[in-house]
């Protein structure tokens, strides 16, 4: 405990003099750190991540890379990058010094535009051979072991296109296949290559637009509609739980999924929820994610094709970061396709347009909120209040600040405090629950004072209230004033 506060004083230590101190490629970013408050508006924050440098292929001996689409982080740090202009996979080591390279020999591992690239703890590599429409094998050594083409199923149907483009594997080595152009969920196909079924698929919502078209329209007019789809999946990755999360293009909510098992959401629960930017000018209304990746801890790093930012969640889906951009600055990308993270906490964002990889490291401030965030989640509330309230030191706007510290004080059963730190984070539905907690505890602490006053009111409206009700009865009956008037006829 005494290990965990040195540490927690150091960072936060370190978080301030950043703040002051900071070296001049640092002090001013070519984007703006910010929040979402409870009303989906941004806050100015600090900046959770800075860029670093960028690696372009130039100085390998393999030469620069050529419209590469996605990579992938191993185990050990290694990176494995889907150079998907020169046909090939580019394997550099954790200083980012070429190892090997896959499919750019001539023969049956030869590969055509790759665009995924997914490696096991062996070494072993799946590779999203695109062009050639399979998932082509290699062992650690770079050597082609086989392939797995378009599978022979009549789940699939004949005229079904095949274009695997992103793919994860499980314990048991079922590969989860993103194929460009389908509609019906990820492709899962067994260690022998045979197609096991579509998994977790999007849903199409209800919509009574498009109900009271289909009242008032003709048969005719019926036929002729377009079928309404639902959206594909972009990207995916797979955690240490065999948890599948996904991004879908084309939906205005939930477009990040964590799949369990049976390919059931667990991330929004069942309730619409918006991730990425708000729109609410110009031509598009939603965002477009088009990469993830989820760390040990659960932190989830997405990316969206339409602004160029990198957004990033807890576990929970609270929004904690973002920063990029599309701009010609070094932290701006002209075309990002792909985002994945070192243990250290350091994002690659693969930049298609510029044919090169950008690596961002987190700044102190960004540890801090990490470390805050897996305490809480972990249900260690305690030393989370700690850390959120050295967050709150350095940025009084951070939001979730205040909304876990009003968490953590209501799991303490300290309802009162708890309802203020509710009332800052404007988290209305945790505000009346920690007041109807409040309220039963204020009642069972002051009963004895609450009887008595109910009693001496009951003996007040028993007998006190009727005695002074006659009583002001006989005073107003003597007033000359309120004397009854005589009848018509009587002398006065």
């Amino acid at each position: 405990m005494i290990r965990h506060g040195k540490i927690r004083v150091f960072i936060t230590a370190a978080v301030l003099l950043s703040l002051f101190w900071t070296v001049p490629a640092q002090a001013s970013p070519p984007y703006y750190g910010y929040t979402h408050n409870s009303s989906n508006r941004d806050v100015r924050s600090i900046v959770g991540y800075v860029y670093d440098r960028s690696i372009d292929g130039i100085d390998l001996s393999s030469g620069p890379f050529n419209r590469p689409e996605s990579l992938f982080i191993a185990e050990d740090d290694s990176v494995y990058i889907a150079d998907t202009g020169n046909n090939r996979i580019v394997q550099l080591d954790r200083e980012h010094r070429l190892v090997r390279v896959y499919g750019d020999a001539d023969g049956p591992g030869r590969l055509s535009e790759p665009k995924g690239v997914f490696v096991k703890e062996d070494g072993t590599v799946f590779v999203a051979d695109t062009k050639n429409g399979r998932i082509a094998e290699f062992d650690s050594e770079g050597r082609f072991v086989r392939d797995y083409p378009k599978p022979d199923s009549p789940l699939i149907g004949a005229s079904f296109s095949y274009s695997p483009s992103k793919l994860v594997l499980d314990k048991r080595d079922y590969m989860y296949v993103v194929s460009d152009g389908n509609t019906q969920g990820l492709l899962q196909i067994d260690p022998n290559g045979n197609f096991k079924g579509f998994y977790g698929a999007n849903h199409v919502g209800f919509s009574w637009s498009r109900l009271l078209t289909r009242l008032i329209a003709t048969e005719e007019q019926r036929r002729k509609m377009t079928a309404i789809r639902p959206a594909e999946f972009s990207n995916l990755d797979i955690d240490d739980e065999g948890f599948i999360y996904t991004t879908t293009l084309g939906e205005e909510t939930n477009q990040l999924k964590r799949l369990s098992p049976v390919g059931v959401d667990t991330l929004n629960f069942g309730a619409s929820r918006r991730y990425g930017d708000d729109y609410s000018v110009g031509p598009f209304t939603m965002p477009s994610f088009i990469g993830i990746s989820v760390s040990d801890d659960g932190i989830i790093t997405t990316l969206d094709l339409q602004t160029g930012k990198v957004f990033q969640y807890d576990k929970l889906g609270n929004f904690l970061f973002s920063f990029g951009g599309v701009g010609e600055q070094n932290g701006l990308f002209a075309t990002p396709s792909d985002v994945d993270q070192k243990k250290d906490g350091d994002i690659y964002v693969v930049d298609r347009g510029r044919s090169r990889i950008d690596i961002f490291r987190t700044t102190p401030f960004a540890d801090l909120v990490h470390q805050a965030s897996v305490l809480h989640v972990d249900g260690r509330y305690e030393e989370a209040e700690a850390l959120w309230q050295d967050v709150l030191k350095v940025n009084g706007n951070y939001e979730m600040a205040y909304l876990a510290i009003g968490k953590s004080l209501y799991k303490a059963e300290r309802y009162k405090e708890a309802m203020e730190y509710f009332s800052l984070a404007r988290a209305r539905q945790d505000y009346s629950v920690a007041f109807k907690e409040y309220r039963k505890e204020f009642v069972r602490e002051h009963f004895a004072l609450i009887a008595v006053g109910l009693i001496l009111l009951f003996v007040l409206l028993r007998w006190g209230a009727p005695r002074l009700i006659r009583a002001a009865a006989r005073r107003n009956w003597g007033h000359p004033h309120l004397k009854s008037r005589p009848k018509e006829g009587e002398p006065v």
